[in-house]
């Protein structure tokens, strides 16, 4: 069949059209994506297959996903983790389909993006992870078509504008971690399409819970945890039937738990820990669609929980209310959970028993309920869980006898159940091959130390001190690697085996008589002992016998004295109020009680700086401040905080602080190589100039940042080389910057004062004027600068010509001798002289006695540091 000429045209330009729009159309967004590639830096090489010369369509390209066919377009763009950095370049709106932006776990570095409000199809975007910073603009309402906005673990600081109302489409808010601060807006209940909002870890928060939260029917997740939220939970929350994640721990609100009785039936996960509410706990929270984790730790409730708040809850699998005053019976039913996996009630004063019926808890892996007032028997059904590996119940009422099988499960490995009244016999441990730790010290226990504990191979801490344990210590327990073995005040005799008492201290043996061995007052001579063995009167026994009583009755009262003790001890912890900035796995517990051993300490001018090793095993170091003026806690805490923002890579974290009425604790992240004063003071220091310059130029950019570019402007007012810490890369990092801030100016200058001699880092005007200034810091910088150059400590023992510190002995040397290569550290090559007579000429400057005649900044001082170090490394690229 043949068509008119006609209409073969017609039929070839369609065809021509359609081939004509889906080459220039692919072609377009090619382009845009390269130009939006030459925007950013891209050191993986991730990108390196966006090429116009690539033989692969760009819907195939690496981040990209088209839709349709014909032609396709490119509607969402996944970036994320790519170590991307540069500028976020606005021709990616280019794309008319862009739809999703994902640009999560990467280096931009610049404020929120606005300039991407006009991609009109965007819906998803996602810059969390990443260095943005700044405040978050009114302008922010020009993203209307947005659906989900991450901005989360951040540097976007300030408040939040009220123009955030109008994102009404927004389905995810996501700003946690970041350093938000001042109060939440009541238009956030105009999202009413929000399904989930995260503000939590934003500790410069200070703001009460919106009201108009509850408006927000739609929402399943409200994270809100670790931050500055106080005031009382607004009884609105009745509004939020669809919620499933309740997080409000870690803040400061008070008051009651609104009764909201049966108005969460969808709720999954519930935690308002570590806040000061009070009060009994509302009815019917629980439904039968399920609880999954309950958290109400670190409270101040009082009353009781009710046993229905958990009889429904059937897929409940964590249930933490520890550090809490809640009191009277502790929910049963919870006992007997089927999925139930963790239980934790320390420290508050329930009572209650623990029933046989824990057996159906087949997925129970750790109990804690230490310092209650449980009075129960230990339940025979508690050795067939077969996942438990912790239980913990000291300082509770318990008695009786120890079930033969409490200990089967083959994976426990932490048992405590010391202080309280069990008695007969310790069984035999033979199946729990994996116990850690054991300590049943403070019992009535009687009998002998099972042997089976010495087939333990991974038993590391025993305690079985204070009960009326006899015979001997078995001798095959000195093949376990004991860390603890403590089996004190007992009635033990018979010799101690050579490595137990070698490796442990005595005290761990005390209050046994008739233990005998090498550094005991008895010293296990046979006939000596069987001769007074064959001599004891009946008498002598029944004298014995009455003193055993006597030391009953006494070991009775003295654990009454040490319960009260502990309670008074906790009862001062709780003085201590606890601010975090960054998750800390640490409990004022584990602070105050590694403050209270002895570790690596030493005494600065402002108060004693502890190692403290976490739980997690890392280390953080803690400063106490003993002296301090008469400021508000609230004005202590703005301060505080105002240090803790800043973020720079020559500084160090705070990252976190404690305080009482006379004390401040602050903690600082720790860094590998201590401190550059220690580093100098070594008599093999002898780094090479190449690192001695970073330094320098490391703590000058601190400074600067500090003088000028961190609002508000601060003073370090202590820069000594002892307050100059070194990560593993000799990377400086200023700590103790600005105390005269928190301590107060009298508390500060009594401080400094306080020194034996004056210090050589203090600008001669030190002693005269009243006012702390910039280029006090510069002398300070150019003394830690003149230490680098010398190899030097900056203050020398006393000689016979007098005290020599450093800036009085390069101007003695130079006037002598009229030349600056008789101060340079030997130890330096010749190769870098001329380097170290430039660096010198700067030091000199700063410490010029005439404060006028100094560097009027320290970002100037940083210019000519700088200046030096291109020089050397252009000069090397010649050569």
């Amino acid at each position: 069949m043949a068509f008119p000429n006609n209409i073969c045209l017609i039929l070839f330009s369609f065809s021509f059209s359609v081939f004509f729009c889906k080459t220039s159309s692919s072609l377009s967004e090619a382009g845009f994506l390269l130009t939006f590639k030459g925007s950013i830096e891209d050191p993986l090489n991730s990108l390196s297959g966006w090429s116009n010369t690539s033989a692969i369509h760009h819907c195939n390209w690496t981040g990209v996903t088209c839709t349709g066919t014909f032609p396709p377009s490119l509607y969402s763009l996944d970036l994320q983790n790519f170590n991307l950095s540069g500028e976020i370049s606005p021709s990616i709106c280019q794309l008319p389909k862009l739809t999703h932006l994902n640009l999560a776990y990467n280096l931009f570095n610049q404020p929120i993006p606005l300039h991407l409000s006009r991609c009109v199809s965007l819906e998803t975007l996602n810059i969390s992870n990443n260095l943005v910073w700044g405040t978050i603009p009114d302008q922010i309402s020009e993203f209307g078509s947005l659906k989900v906005l991450d901005l989360s673990r951040n540097h976007v600081e300030g408040k939040i504008p009220e123009t955030i109302g109008s994102l009404t489409n927004l389905r995810v808010l996501n700003l946690a971690s970041n350093l938000i601060s001042g109060t939440v807006p009541e238009v956030l209940g105009n999202i009413t399409e929000l399904m989930v909002l995260d503000m939590s870890e934003n500790p410069f928060l200070d703001s009460q819970i919106p009201s108009d939260i509850g408006k927000l029917y739609r929402l399943e997740k409200l994270l809100l945890q670790s931050s500055g939220f106080y005031g009382e939970i607004p009884n609105t929350f009745e509004g939020l039937s669809r919620l499933s994640i309740l997080d409000l721990s870690g803040n400061n609100l008070s008051g009651i738990f609104p009764p909201i009785g049966n108005f969460l039936p969808n709720l999954v996960s519930f935690d308002i820990s570590q806040n000061k509410l009070f009060g009994s706990f509302p009815n019917g929270i629980c439904q039968a669609k399920g609880l999954k984790n309950l958290g109400l730790h670190t409270n101040f409730f009082n009353g009781s929980i009710p046993n229905d708040l958990v009889q429904d809850c059937l897929n409940l699998e964590r249930f933490q209310v520890q550090n809490n005053m809640f009191s009277g019976k502790f929910p049963s039913s919870l006992w007997s959970l089927s999925k139930i996996k963790l239980i934790r009630a320390e420290n508050n004063n329930f009572s209650g028993v623990i029933p046989d019926s824990i057996s159906k808890a087949i997925e129970l892996e750790q109990v804690q309920i230490d310092n209650n007032s449980f009075i129960s028997t230990l339940p025979q059904g508690l050795g067939l869980i077969r996942g438990l590996y912790r239980f913990s119940a000291s300082q509770n009422g318990l008695y009786g006898e120890i079930p033969p099988n409490f200990c089967d499960s083959p994976v426990m490995s932490i048992i405590n159940l010391s202080h309280n009244y069990l008695s007969g016999k310790i069984p035999e441990l033979n199946n729990c091959k994996k116990l850690v730790s054991l300590s049943l010290a403070d019992n009535n226990l009687v009998g002998g130390i099972p042997g089976s504990l010495a087939e333990l191979p991974v038993l590391t801490y025993l305690d079985l001190s204070h009960n009326n344990l006899t015979g001997p210590i078995p001798e095959d327990l000195q093949d376990l690697k004991l860390a603890l073995f403590n089996v004190s005040f007992n009635s033990l005799s018979g010799k101690v085996p050579s490595s137990l008492i070698s490796g442990l201290p005595a005290s761990f043996l005390q209050g046994n008589p008739d233990l005998c061995g090498p550094g005991l007052p008895n010293s296990c001579s046979g006939e000596k002992f069987a001769h007074k063995m064959v001599n004891l009167s009946r008498l002598t026994i029944a004298l014995i016998s009455m003193a055993l009583v006597v030391a009953m009755v006494l070991i009775a009262l003295g654990t009454y004295m040490m319960f009260k003790s502990y309670k008074q001890k906790s009862h001062q912890m709780s003085s201590w109020h606890f601010v975090f900035f960054y998750p800390l796995r640490l409990t004022e517990f584990d602070l105050l009680t590694a403050m209270d051993q002895k570790g690596s300490q030493e005494n600065g001018v402002f108060g004693r700086v502890h190692l403290i090793t976490l739980p997690t095993g890392e280390n953080v170091v803690v400063k106490k401040l003993e002296t301090f003026g008469s400021q508000s806690s609230k004005a202590l805490k703005t301060e505080v905080k105002t240090l803790a923002k800043i973020r720079h890579k020559n500084i160090i974290k705070i990252l976190g602080f404690c305080y009482t009425s006379d004390s401040i604790l602050l903690i600082y992240e720790n860094v590998a190589r201590g401190s550059l004063g220690d580093l100098i003071g070594k008599q093999d220091f002898q780094l090479p100039w190449s690192i001695r310059l970073r330094i320098a130029i490391g703590i000058a950019q601190g400074l600067a940042y500090l003088h000028r570019d961190y609002l508000p402007h601060l003073l370090h007012r202590n820069i000594k080389s002892n307050n100059i810490l070194l990560d593993d890369v000799f990377e400086p990092k200023l700590t103790d910057f600005a105390l005269d801030r928190i301590v107060g100016e009298a508390a500060f200058r009594s401080s400094l004062a306080s020194e034996s001699e004056p210090s050589c880092y203090l600008a001669p005007e030190h002693g005269y004027t009243k006012k702390a200034t910039e280029v006090m810091d510069t002398y300070s910088f150019g003394v830690i600068l003149l230490e680098l150059i010398t190899g030097r400590g900056a203050e020398q023992k006393k000689a016979s010509s007098g005290p020599l510190d450093v800036v009085k002995w390069v101007r003695r040397k130079i006037n002598i001798s009229n030349g600056a290569s008789q101060v340079l550290d030997p130890k330096i090559s010749p190769n870098s002289h001329k380097e170290m007579v430039r660096a010198l000429e700067i030091a000199l400057q700063c410490t010029n006695v005439n404060p006028e005649k100094r560097p009027e900044s320290m970002s100037e001082v940083l210019r000519m540091l700088q200046s030096i170090k291109s020089s050397t490394e252009s000069s090397r690229g010649s050569s």
